[in-house]
């Protein structure tokens, strides 16, 4: 890993004020596993003038075990590494917590309880108490800063976000960690001493999702091809096994979340809740799915949205996290040989010149697209204020009427309407007549069926360019993948 902090400024400015502060705070701090929330709290306050008690739940581990390990961690940090007694359950333990801290004056203490919702077991009663100390004890002392952690982002956001009992409203600061930008990847990967160029990084993000732990694992020297090739198509490799591992970490009943995510991971743009609930049947009945749902949102593995201009309403779901799709397209349907041998050396760098390569690098293109917006609008110059939305039209069945999809497009506030069509070639794209003619209907559908009156500006968002020919003075403006790595507003 990085031994520095790369990025997060938002999310260090939250910790600069939670330090200064000359009250007590309670910090939430929640995002999928792997993607660094332990390695930012512990590096920003590895070399502050603080108490920083630190202790981390154990994944199934009894009540015994859990308040065991908590007393521990009491002892060594607060008195020299002494064996204390250990308490019978959360209430006593919680006690030789306060008594340790009553007895630290002068210093400002932290305490970060990392993977929380595994310390809270069946009948542990662990929030009650968490809740009378906080209410009763903690709070009262403007040296504390309380940091509660978890990968189950949705139990921390349910249990401690949202808390309907005595930790309502106590939360002072919270943080959403998400997975890094391309920009944020690429500073990462320097800083571990591997200097790829934008068109190296950019497949290594479509794998891994800009997750700091994939890409601790990318090695220098070697090329984006053959660092995927590694971890992904030798026998039992890294990206074949983290599967499994990371959704029985994150989920009780994680058979079924698979399950929906697989059935969302085929339909690349989208499908309506409605048509979801039909697929997944008594998976996904009642209040049990919609909570199945928010939890895959909440981990960043899939994103609810309503499209814009489109006439039937209601929420549709798509998955948005790079990894999982890698895993589903291209791992899964061998699983079974790459668990008992490696594939041919070179088998993935031959992949980039296969049909099924470049269909799927410009559909993770293009989602990777839609994670930078802010870059893409920057890149157009437009206002903050225009909606960016994707756009389908598919026609009823036995309907003589052509369909039509928009990648990307922005609704200004101009009077005037950024239509993008996204495109990932190795070289430069180029406009022949026939797609001349098929943007030309796509827009002509579109302007048909939202009946906008708006102005029309045609953007092409190509990784490499475009090539200048007579057609290519129909597109208005051009984004490049170097674009995609600058920095947002």
């Amino acid at each position: 890993m990085a031994t520095k902090i790369i990025g997060r400024e938002e999310e260090i400015q939250i910790l600069d004020r939670l330090l200064m502060s000359d009250r007590p705070e309670f910090l939430a701090i929640y995002g999928r596993r792997r993607i660094g929330k332990t390695f930012l709290i512990r590096s920003y306050f590895e070399d502050k003038d603080v108490v920083f008690f630190n202790t981390t739940g154990t994944k199934d581990g009894s009540l015994t075990e859990q308040v065991n390990h908590f007393t521990k961690h009491v002892g060594k940090i607060f008195y020299n590494g002494a064996k204390l007694e250990v308490g019978k359950n959360w209430d006593e333990t919680f006690e030789i917590l306060t008594d340790a801290i009553e007895a630290t004056k002068n210093k400002k203490i932290i305490l970060f309880l990392d993977e929380f919702p595994w310390m809270a077991t069946k009948n542990s009663r662990l929030l009650q108490h968490l809740d009378y100390y906080w209410n009763q004890h903690w709070s009262k002392n403007s040296n504390i800063k309380l940091i509660i952690c978890g990968s189950s982002a949705s139990w921390i956001i349910d249990k401690i976000v949202n808390n309907k009992g005595g930790l309502h409203n106590r939360l002072t600061q919270r943080i959403h960690l998400e997975p890094f930008d391309l920009k944020n990847s690429k500073a990462f990967l320097h800083s571990v001493g591997v200097t790829l160029n934008n068109e190296q990084i950019l497949p290594i993000y479509m794998v891994t999702g800009g997750v700091p732990y994939y890409l601790a694992r990318i090695e220098r020297g070697h090329s984006a091809a053959q660092n995927i090739e590694k971890l992904a198509f030798r026998r039992k490799s890294f990206f074949l096994d983290e599967f499994d591992n990371l959704f029985s970490s994150l989920f009780e009943d994680h058979e079924t979340n698979v399950e929906l995510v697989r059935a969302i991971a085929k339909n690349r743009y989208g499908i309506g809740q409605e048509e979801l609930l039909k697929k997944m049947g008594k998976a996904l009945h009642g209040k049990s799915g919609m909570k199945k749902l928010k939890a895959l949102q909440d981990a960043n593995f899939i994103i609810g949205f309503k499209p814009h201009f489109h006439a039937k309403k209601g929420v549709y779901y798509k998955i948005i996290d790079e990894y999982t799709v890698f895993y589903f397209d291209w791992l899964e349907p061998i699983r079974k040989t790459l668990l008992e041998r490696s594939l041919t050396k070179g088998y993935w760098d031959k992949q980039y010149n296969s049909p099924e390569w470049e269909s799927w690098a410009g559909y993770t293109f293009e989602a990777i697209c839609h994670k930078h917006i802010p870059q893409i609008s920057k890149a157009l110059n437009l206002s903050p204020t225009a909606i960016p939305a994707t756009w389908r039209y598919v026609p009823l069945k036995g309907s003589t009427e052509e369909g039509a999809q928009i990648d990307l497009l922005f609704d200004r506030d101009d009077d005037a309407i950024t239509i993008c069509e996204i495109k990932y070639t190795n070289k430069p794209f180029s406009i022949n007549k026939a797609y001349s003619a098929k943007l030309q209907k796509k827009i002509d559908i579109f302007r048909k069926v939202t009946r906008t009156k708006k102005q029309i500006f045609l953007a092409l968002i190509s990784a490499n360019g475009l090539k200048e020919n007579i057609y290519s003075e129909r597109v208005d403006a051009v984004v490049t993948l170097d674009s995609l790595f600058k920095e947002a507003d």
